[in-house]
């Protein structure tokens, strides 16, 4: 017992039985807030060394807009448009991110981005590629969750938090990163106009946005959830922050036609709608479809950068289906290839699987459905079968198709 009244912190001084917790060492002790206090010390002190943040970019190896088109382009097929302004907006991004470091006098200010397309067209998909290549946070959200604050659902304050998660909670790298909200769309307006009652999911929603889209500071609960007094806050500034939306806007493309329509007067005017292409009118897409939409006029303010992408045509579906560096069939190829079995397909399989993906109209998302119909009973089976090829026709395929309709069917 005399012994363990002499264990005691080296540093303070005080004994066992005075502290939570003593640390044994090799030749001492310290106790648990010494501990605490030695870490404050070195983390306010320690200067840090950019070259090992894995979110810090030397100006050198800041790649250029047709370099990250060019990466882009390695995993997305087409949608050229939505590329360039994308790789333009975060290289202007960065840009603005050295910029902080001097004292000129013009400011950049942010260009937040809000894409359109229908569903399968790779809004997505062009977010998370562009999340390999960037050297910022970077975080995909989902805006169907949030709600107006008090009510059942997510606040708009946890976009940022899942920012601070992938920054390990090192605010001033959040600060610097960049958000993409998914499904922008889902928040519009219920009505044509102001709702009377509350519009918790859809109007309220953009409200709560504008202070993040602009620039402000919020105060963000770390592990997300609702806030309350209670809780322990972090505070970070918007103001660097670039937010990128995507949305499919299911029937905006009656809002853009009733537009057009209206502005035909006259004989010149009607020979202009003739030069229109009907099969694609994502491409007249205005700021003012967007309010028409369910947007509020202040949001869309804040979204200066508007562009779209074209719906999939049967080459394009086609090249998404074999050409990327992560296509649909080389994903399958490499399952297999796990199990040491070859896989190979006919031609004719490959333009089934896009006639279906058109017939289904569910753009890139139907190729892969499709073709998982088609290869699930192989993938039950191969694995276990002692096979080392496995060669699929048309007619296999056809018949897997036919089953899984009829299984639909019979399920309905």
């Amino acid at each position: 017992m005399a012994k363990q009244t002499l264990r005691k912190c080296n540093f303070c001084g005080r004994r066992e039985a005075e502290v939570a917790l003593l640390l044994t060492g090799i030749d001492g002790f310290i106790c648990d807030e010494c501990a605490e206090r030695a870490y404050e010390i070195i983390s306010e002190t320690k200067v840090s060394d950019k070259t090992d943040n894995k979110f810090y970019i030397p100006q050198e190896q800041l790649p250029k807009p047709k370099e990250i088109k060019e990466f882009l382009d390695q995993y997305v097929i087409g949608q050229d448009a939505a590329k360039r302004y994308l790789s333009v907006s975060v290289y202007n991004h960065y840009k603005r991110l050295m910029q902080q470091k001097t004292d000129d006098e013009v400011e950049i200010e942010k260009s937040n981005i809000i894409m359109v397309g229908s569903t399968g067209t790779g809004k997505t998909l062009l977010a998370k590629t562009i999340a390999r290549l960037l050297k910022v946070p970077f975080t995909i959200v989902d805006a169907t969750v949030l709600t107006e604050a008090g009510y059942v659902g997510e606040d708009i304050e946890s976009l940022l938090t899942r920012l601070l998660q992938v920054a390990d909670y090192d605010v001033e790298a959040a600060e610097r990163g960049i958000v993409f909200i998914d499904e922008i769309d889902k928040i519009a307006r219920k009505g044509d106009n102001p709702s009377i009652t509350r519009d918790v999911s859809g109007e309220g929603v953009q409200q709560g946005l504008l202070k993040l889209l602009e620039g402000s500071i919020v105060n963000v609960p770390p592990q997300g959830g609702r806030k309350h007094p209670e809780q322990k806050m972090i505070q970070v500034n918007t103001k660097n922050i670039l937010f990128i939306c995507g949305g499919a806007f299911d029937g905006i493309e009656k809002k853009i036609a009733q537009r057009l329509n209206t502005q035909v007067v006259g004989y010149a005017a009607s020979a202009k709608t003739k030069q229109i292409d009907k099969n694609n009118l994502l491409k007249y897409i205005a700021p003012q479809d967007l309010k028409s939409f369910g947007l509020i006029p202040e949001i869309i303010g804040r979204l200066p950068v508007l562009t779209y992408l074209q719906p999939l045509d049967r080459a394009t579906l086609r090249n998404i289906l074999t050409e990327p560096k992560n296509s649909i069939i080389k994903q399958y190829v490499k399952i297999f290839e796990i199990d040491q079995i070859q896989l190979t397909f006919d031609e004719e399989v490959l333009e089934y699987i896009v006639d279906k993906a058109i017939e289904f109209k569910l753009g890139a998302r139907g190729l892969r459905s499709i073709t998982e119909d088609i290869m699930i009973d192989a993938m039950f089976e191969y694995p276990s079968s002692g096979k080392r090829t496995l060669h699929i026709t048309l007619d296999y395929a056809k018949s897997k198709i036919e089953k899984a309709d009829y299984q639909h069917q019979k399920s309905e």
